[in-house]
């Protein structure tokens, strides 16, 4: 197989990218970026003449300093870059960030002449390469080819420009050097940190174990897996959950079940797994056959998600596995009440590079990637129009915790309805009516404050509040803003096209913890303690109390929650989603009734289409999907299209699929990607390896295209995967 092309990225100012890299070094917090490969070129007519270019690249063996001077060397040979005629190679740099040590490893090759190796800390400064240090680099690139590795939907390839994405472990020598390193620096793994939905970084919840996971689960490499993480519990209990999780992912689900058991007989509180525990019951009662199985399982799941709960009160996973237990046993008010509990953190995205602006971009395309659907791609995209109202759409942009929970959130619309939702809303969450409603009967029933001439004489004798009184001006903000949201809530509902029936309402806000806080203090300091109780957004803080006047007042509301700002903005935007969602399909019903064509761009198909998804709506998600490709190609279109073949078992659409989007990333420098990657070994588990290449040869494209598909396969007999021949 060729290697993907060398992207050229020019610099105005020589050197300026690796200046860049050295000022972003502090600042870098998770596995850092993808490694900056510079080279400097000289024109062979004008020695004085130098310039600059640079690329990034992951999954390259970065072992040793010899290993990433290999690397420069083959780009000497490479003649695909457009300046081949003009310019030569003289000296080249490799950068690859230790996240472990946090220092960056360089490697400085003068062609012909000597290689050079040192790093370089946070502060600038030149330190001595070691072998200790090489060692980490190793596993730190590793862990960021799999983490800077595209789905197959194209998203991560358009976040960074110019990067050439390698399979950093492509045969059985290369695992065992990997796994090796892991097995030496397991328990540093928690100083890479984690993913953003981890509070705190753990021995088995960090990037290193997540990276181990989503490379056994790619490659099904579980023998391998079995054998590591046994070797670690033997030295940590804690290694029980991962070694349970690889066998549950190995079908050695008995066995799983008894290493969990063993383990949680010596720590009973270890959250992750009794995480685990839940994880496994709740997908053994959505299989389950009869509703009584269902119910069993699921009540044991309950169990194991309580008590994770309690044993991690801070982590998102635990109280977000006990919110879908909840919604699976159709517990809606529950589950609204365990959603509102979760811990939501701010996203963590995955460390980038901040270069300045490139003087010239160079992008070259190999021949081995034509296709002609795929090369109209890039022009086509740019010029279309797309809908405002489309591209404002903010569930589109969640991330970590947000994403999640708006999930869980969209699966309780789809199963029980947009209305039911609201009313169950409305029985869990203290809403703000009826709170303005009991907050000005409070002060009417209220018996006058008792007088103290102590205080009086330190406070002053009580007066009439004079205009200027700052509590006035706020609770004419507070009125304002209320009379506003009623205004929005008149908006008019829209009828659904599909069927016809309920229209989608406008929610109105449920009140906020922080007002309620704000107007006891400006009503009672005294009583702020007595009356924060009782409406306490935290499930645990609910029993209803009636021990003052003011309690009393309150009685109504003491059953119920105060609703947590970012759930009720998460409301918002379901709404404003399920708003556009309604309006496409009821102007498409219109348009088929009318026997007419309804237009969109290519790109605005691609929107609808994760929307649909988003909200569940997976047949609708299809369509708009299969009428964005029908005017362009699309990665994002055809990966959405191609879950929904996976889960059909269409093998012959999935492989027509796959040799698509394997050859766009291919196009943009990309040969690896664990997602493409795992669907092809499934597809050979399910059919065998001989049918899977037949089918992918009798595919009528290029036979340069079928080839990149065919090294995929590969692999797969690389590793000895099931399925395979031998």
């Amino acid at each position: 197989m060729p290697a993907p092309a060398v992207p050229e990225i020019s610099e105005d100012v020589l050197h300026e990218s690796i200046d860049a890299r050295t000022e972003s070094l502090i600042a870098l917090r998770e596995l850092g970026p993808p490694d900056l490969v510079h080279l400097l070129k000289q024109n062979l007519r004008n020695a004085v003449r130098q310039n600059g270019v640079y690329h990034h690249v992951t999954g390259v063996d970065a072992s040793s300093s010899a290993s990433l001077a290999a690397y420069i060397n083959t780009l000497t040979y490479n003649k695909e870059h457009g300046q081949a005629a003009t310019h030569k190679i003289v000296e080249g740099l490799y950068c690859c960030y230790n996240a472990f040590s946090r220092l960056d490893m360089r490697v400085h090759v003068t062609i012909p002449g000597t290689v050079e190796s040192y790093c370089v800390d946070e502060r600038g400064e030149k330190r001595k390469a070691t072998d200790e240090l090489w060692l980490e680099t190793y596993l730190c690139s590793v862990l960021r080819a799999y983490s800077y590795a595209d789905d197959g939907s194209g998203d991560t390839i358009r976040k960074i420009m110019g990067v050439r994405r390698f399979n950093p472990v492509t045969n059985t020598e290369t695992e065992h050097r990997f796994l090796s390193s892991a097995e030496h620096l397991f328990f540093r793994g928690w100083q890479l940190g984690s993913d953003s939905v981890v509070q705190v970084p753990n021995n088995v919840s960090n990037h290193l174990t997540t990276g181990l996971l989503k490379y056994f689960h790619t490659t099904g490499r579980f023998a391998s897996a079995i054998n590591l993480f046994e070797k670690l519990r033997s030295q940590n209990v804690e290694v029980s959950s991962l070694l349970a999780k690889v066998l549950f992912l190995g079908n050695e689900e008995v066995q799983g079940v008894r290493v969990l058991y063993q383990a949680l007989k010596e720590t009973p509180m270890d959250y992750v797994m009794l995480d685990t525990q839940a994880e496994f019951l709740l997908k053994k009662a959505q299989a389950s056959s009869t509703a009584q199985q269902k119910e069993e399982r699921l009540k044991m799941a309950l169990g194991c998600a309580d008590r994770s709960t309690i044993a991690a009160p801070s982590e998102f996973g635990t109280w977000a596995r006990l919110a879908q237990i909840y919604v699976t046993m159709e517990d809606w008010e529950n589950a609204l009440t365990i959603l509102n509990s979760c811990p939501m953190f701010t996203y963590q995205d995955k460390d980038a590079p901040i270069m300045p602006e490139p003087k010239d971009v160079y992008l070259p395309t190999l021949p081995e990637t034509r296709l002609d659907e795929i090369d109209s791609e890039p022009e086509s995209r740019f010029s279309e129009q797309v809908d405002p109202s489309l591209l404002n759409l903010r569930a589109a942009g969640y991330r970590g915790t947000f994403k999640q929970a708006y999930a869980i959130l969209t699966e309780m619309t789809a199963k029980i309805g947009w209305d039911q939702l609201l009313k169950i809303r409305s029985n869990v969450f203290v809403m703000e009516d009826e709170y303005r409603t009991e907050k000005q009967d409070s002060a009417t029933l209220a018996p006058p404050a008792k007088r103290n001439p102590s205080i009086d004489g330190l406070r002053g004798t009580p007066e009439p509040p004079t205009n200027g009184d700052q509590s006035d001006i706020e609770e004419d903000g507070d009125e304002n803003a209320s009379e506003k949201d009623h205004a929005d809530s008149t908006a008019p509902t829209l009828t659904n096209g599909n069927n016809g029936v309920s229209g989608v309402e406008k929610p109105e806000h449920a009140i906020d913890p922080g007002e309620v806080k704000a107007d006891a203090i400006k009503s009672d300091p005294e009583n702020v303690r007595r009356q924060s109780g009782p409406l306490s957004s935290h499930p645990v803080a609910n029993e209803p109390t009636q021990s003052s006047t003011t309690d009393e007042h309150l009685s109504r509301l003491n059953n119920k929650r105060l609703c947590e700002r970012w759930l009720d903005s998460l409301f918002m935007v379901l709404y404003e989603d399920l708003r556009v969602y309604t309006i496409w399909r009821t102007q498409m019903a219109q348009y088929r009734a009318q026997s007419m064509q309804y237009k969109k761009s290519a790109e605005e198909w691609e929107i609808l289409g994760s929307l649909a998804e988003r909200l569940q709506h997976l047949d609708e998600a299809v369509e708009a999907y299969r009428a964005c490709l029908a005017l362009r190609f699309s990665p994002k279109a055809l990966s959405g299209v191609l879950r929904v073949f996976e889960k059909q078992k269409n093998t012959r659409e999935t492989v027509a699929s796959v040799i698509r989007l394997v050859t766009w990333q291919y196009r943009w420098y990309s040969e690896f990607s664990p997602e493409l990657l795992y669907t092809i070994r499934t597809l050979i588990e399910d059919e065998g390896a001989v049918k899977v290449r037949s089918i992918i040869q009798a595919t009528s494209l290029p036979q340069n295209v079928l080839d990149l598909t065919h090294h995929y396969a590969a692999l797969c007999h690389t590793f000895r995967s099931s399925g395979t021949d031998g």
